[in-house]
């Protein structure tokens, strides 16, 4: 045995200072060797100075510094009740306290007071636990007037992530003018801009003589161009306290302009408002509805992917199935348009119109097309929706074309197509939509551009040997539609200010029959059919994205299964609702 081992031992007793704190405790309550006595109301508490210095800023600096009371033998504290300070001394001599919902603001108080930090901790976290979208805004207030920070940073949190129910709290109301203000004028708010104008408002009525002088400023918090137009031009529009004030109105008669005018470029005076982003709690998803897959069956699946987890998510199925309906998304919903339905006897060509809220996870019936069809190509342009071509009841190539106006829930016919095509790319931008290629009655394909103007109604059309595009869809990125194969691998950007066409990156597959959408400005392309070296067809399952910064190619991985001739777009909403 080494010697040396044995001559020294450092013993540590952990026990050794929980005893001497219970023995000091025993020693307070029987009022020996106390030199110091704290009043509070009408209850006195024989302490020891040391205890009471070693354990807060407040009594050191109290009682080891030139103050009057280092030489007092009682001292009264203001600013806390004696059933408080009890707990607290308790506290500091056991380590222990019970913390109650009935308790804990008095405790939060009184350990702010005496600056017992941890204990202030303690109670933050209490509070934390506790805590719901009722309470929340007033916790916020709490935590400032006692300078919480981490009970600060979750209460306001909450408040950002479940708007909708905050909304609906009498804490609300309650707020002051510029808390109000700061709330609703947040970029994280996870609130629909509806409910935020709801919700101003329903301040503004709790009191609306005091408050009414405030309706200026808060209405500007409502970013009014992101407001669903019924919306705006139902309720908003029509409100009598909006009605009330000049500010207001001209706000108001700016969104219109900007929602519902045919040209807005005459308007330079809004271009700052449709400048304003979207709060950050909106996020885009890109969204795979209906088609075909894996063994070909036509799938009433909905799939919905986030950028920025990675993930597909499945999303409520479609009411029914559907072969090459088209499917578009507007003002957070999807809509899908016509298609045949399959039946055990007979196929039929519908105009019927489902609906999904990304909001509820739910499909609804909506306004059914005037014509049936189906392998129609179908776009959204501000409030409206346009339903091209397609193959009609009697099997005939439809040149018909229909508009949904989405303000007044109608279909309307328009100007039919100079020339009946099947399977185009379609684009819109600056009031135009945009029909490249596609294929005649005989499957030749068109190398024509058909271009339809918006507001007069009226058609031209272009022919160029640049276009031999079938089963392609085309997207917009800035001044240029991107038209992304279509029986070929090759990929060309059309310039509608230049009227020119350049060559990008191929795919690496001759592929058609997929879907193709633009997501934080890059083009992702899902699914569809490829042409193999031998001429024979695949359904593909590949998933892949195109930047044109780089004008490179990236494999996103694989979609949940393979999947053609389905309705692939992009829709902004809120994280928090989905599921």
């Amino acid at each position: 045995m080494d010697s040396k081992a044995s001559e020294v031992l450092l013993f540590h007793d952990e026990d050794f200072s929980n005893d001497l704190l219970r023995q000091l405790n025993k020693l307070r309550e029987s009022s020996l060797l106390t030199d110091i006595t704290i009043c509070s109301d009408d209850r006195e508490f024989p302490c020891h100075r040391n205890v009471l210095a070693s354990s807060s800023p407040y009594f050191k600096a109290m009682f080891c510094n030139n103050f009057k009371e280092s030489s007092q033998d009682k001292v009264s504290l203001m600013g806390i009740d004696s059933d408080t300070l009890h707990q607290i001394i308790v506290y500091v001599y056991t380590g222990e306290i019970l913390i109650t919902l009935d308790n804990v603001f008095s405790l939060i108080q009184g350990a702010s007071l005496l600056q017992y930090e941890k204990l202030l901790g303690i109670c933050s976290k209490f509070l934390q636990d506790q805590m719901t979208p009722q309470n929340c805004l007033s916790m916020i207030r709490l935590s400032e007037f006692f300078s919480c920070k981490n009970l600060k940073e979750k209460a306001r949190q909450m408040a950002l992530q479940y708007f909708k129910d905050v909304s609906l709290s009498e804490d609300l109301k309650d707020l002051g003018f510029s808390e109000l203000l700061d709330y609703i004028g947040d970029d994280d708010l996870c609130g629909e801009e509806e409910q935020v104008f709801e919700a101003l408002m329903t301040w503004v009525r709790h009191d609306e003589k005091g408050r009414k002088c405030y309706i200026k400023e808060l209405f500007k918090k409502v970013r009014l161009q992101y407001v669903h137009p019924t919306f705006l031009f139902y309720f908003i529009a029509n409100d009598p306290l909006i009605q009330s004030s000049v500010p207001c109105r001209r706000m108001l008669e700016s969104a219109c302009r900007v929602l519902f005018a045919h040209n807005t470029t005459v308007y330079p005076d809004i271009k700052p408002m449709c400048d304003v982003p979207r709060r950050f709690s909106h996020q885009e998803f890109l969204i795979n509805v209906g088609g075909r897959k894996d063994n070909q069956q036509t799938t009433k699946d909905v799939l919905l992917y986030n950028e920025k987890t990675n993930q597909w998510l499945r999303l409520a199925k479609l009411p029914t199935c559907l072969h090459k309906a088209s499917a578009v998304g507007l003002h957070g919903h999807v809509y899908v348009l016509g298609g045949l339905t399959i039946g055990d006897k007979e196929n039929t060509i519908t105009s019927s119109v489902y609906i999904l809220s990304l909001k509820l996870n739910q499909w609804c019936k909506g306004e059914p097309m005037l014509v049936p069809r189906y392998s129609h190509r179908s776009i959204c342009y501000r409030n409206y929706i346009f339903s091209i071509g397609g193959i009609g009841a009697k099997q005939e190539i439809l040149s018909s074309v229909e508009r949904f106006d989405s303000i007044y829930n109608s279909w309307e016919a328009m100007a039919s197509m100079p020339v009946a095509v099947l399977h185009p790319a379609v684009a819109a931008k600056d009031e135009r939509i945009y029909l490249f290629g596609g294929e005649d009655v005989m499957q030749n394909p068109v190398r024509l551009i058909q271009v339809y103007h918006v507001f007069r109604n009226m058609w031209f059309r272009m022919e160029t040997r640049m276009v031999k595009n079938v089963c392609a869809p085309a997207v917009v990125i800035g001044e240029k539609i991107i038209i992304i194969g279509g029986y070929t691998r090759r990929i060309i950007a059309y310039d509608m200010t230049q009227n020119t066409f350049a060559k990008c990156a191929d795919m690496k597959d001759r592929r058609m029959h997929h879907g193709a959408t633009v997501l934080q400005n890059k083009i992702y392309v899902t699914g569809g059919r490829c042409l193999t070296v031998d001429n024979t067809i695949e359904d593909s399952d590949s998933f892949d994205c195109y930047d044109p910064d780089t004008d490179t190619w990236t494999s996103k991985g694989k979609l949940p299964h393979r999947l053609f001739d389905h309705g692939c777009l992009t829709l902004r909403c809120i994280p928090t609702q989905l599921g």
